[in-house]
């Protein structure tokens, strides 16, 4: 099954697609550095470097010589910065383009199924009311949309990160009983079929770069402890991408005094102010999944080391395979690391997407 993914970045939706068995077609970004990383990443796949306010449908499947019947699965996180509650002119504000631009290629190439992903706060923004507005204008092109906040953790990701997921089942080719989209359920956590991986588990095999900063590949220091270390080390003989950000000696001494799965509140009252945000010197909890990777990393900090997670170790935490390697400077691999949609996460979601196009055209050949 062919997969086109807008808004690529460096590719982690594409490489849960990719694992689950599918082939990538294409990414599409406008970010030059995460576009190089996916295309080292995603060999058989092509890139194209643009805004898709300015590429049509009818432009990527000439780009790919595809026809429309040959693409399966479109997925993308467009922005959505421009949601408001003005009715129908919803679409119309400037700052939506993009996430107009994807409708609009859904709409021209017509696959079997979407994926939308985005923050979770989408779902509530003005009561509700832009989430109604994207499932209403996603319906109006043929789907029947159905959305849902998963929770990585839930899925073996060693990270408490939260993303609506909107799905789209093509009206004419998905009627009764599959017209909507049953979610994967969860498999890891409390009283669920496996244990939430932590954080700890998730790196503690990595060398820890206390007083040294690292290489550009390193060898391993040790076997896996763990099956996870073992999935993310499979096909790897090498460390990328590890390399320790250097401190000033004031900051190394302030991490120090946050305790494991600390924050600022372990601090002298005198250095809360230090940092004008409520996430700041939050340290790892090395017995739970990790807070959410983000794209800045200045505020959060390993659950042993005093400093900040290196790119392999970010990478780690969002499920990222070590044979997966970051390009660009570390400040936008941290940044392509932190904007993905975590690899095991979408490929519960491919993998569910697949039997459903299974049964699907099971029962079609019957007829």
């Amino acid at each position: 099954m062919n997969v086109i993914d807008l808004f690529s970045g460096c590719g982690g939706f594409s490489l849960g697609f990719e694992r689950a068995g599918y082939n990538v077609l294409l990414g599409i970004d406008i970010w030059k550095d995460a576009l190089v990383t996916f295309e080292k990443n995603h060999k058989n796949a092509k890139v194209l470097e643009g805004s898709l306010t300015e590429i049509t449908g009818e432009q990527i499947l000439s780009y790919i010589n595809k026809d429309k019947s040959e693409i399966d699965v479109i997925i993308g996180g467009p922005p959505c910065q421009g949601f408001s509650v003005s009715g129908k002119r919803i679409l119309d504000d400037p700052r939506n383009q993009l996430y107009k631009s994807f409708v609009q290629v859904v709409d021209t190439i017509k696959p079997k199924v979407f994926v939308m992903e985005n923050v979770p706060g989408l779902v509530r923004l003005f009561k509700g009311e832009a989430k109604d507005r994207i499932l209403e204008s996603l319906e109006d092109i043929g789907y029947n949309v159905s959305f849902q906040i998963l929770t990585a953790s839930d899925y073996g990701v060693p990270q408490n990160r939260k993303r609506v997921f909107f799905v789209g089942l093509r009206k004419d080719l998905f009627d009764f009983p599959y017209d909507y989209f049953e979610f994967p359920k969860p498999k890891f956590g409390e009283e669920r079929k496996f244990p939430y991986i932590t954080s700890k588990e998730a790196i503690d095999d990595l060398p820890l770069l206390e007083g040294e900063i690292g290489e550009e590949m390193m060898p391993y220091p040790c076997s896996p402890r763990n099956s996870y270390q073992e999935l993310m080390r499979r096909g790897s003989l090498y460390i990328n991408n590890h390399i320790a950000t250097v401190h000033k000696p004031k900051t190394v001494e302030t991490i120090a005094m946050v305790p494991d799965g600390g924050n600022y509140k372990d601090l002298p009252k005198d250095l809360w102010e230090t940092r004008k945000v409520n996430i700041a010197w939050t340290r790892m909890n090395s017995n739970k999944p990790c807070f959410t990777i983000d794209t800045g990393h200045n505020h959060h900090f390993h659950y042993k080391a005093n400093r900040v997670p290196t790119v392999r170790e970010s990478a780690r935490i969002q499920s990222f395979p070590d044979n997966f390697v970051f390009y660009g400077t570390k400040t936008s691999q941290l940044k392509q690391v932190g904007n993905a949609v975590p690899p095991i996460l979408s490929q519960a979601l491919a993998e569910k997407i697949k039997n459903l196009i299974k049964a699907k055209e099971v029962i079609l050949n019957e007829l």
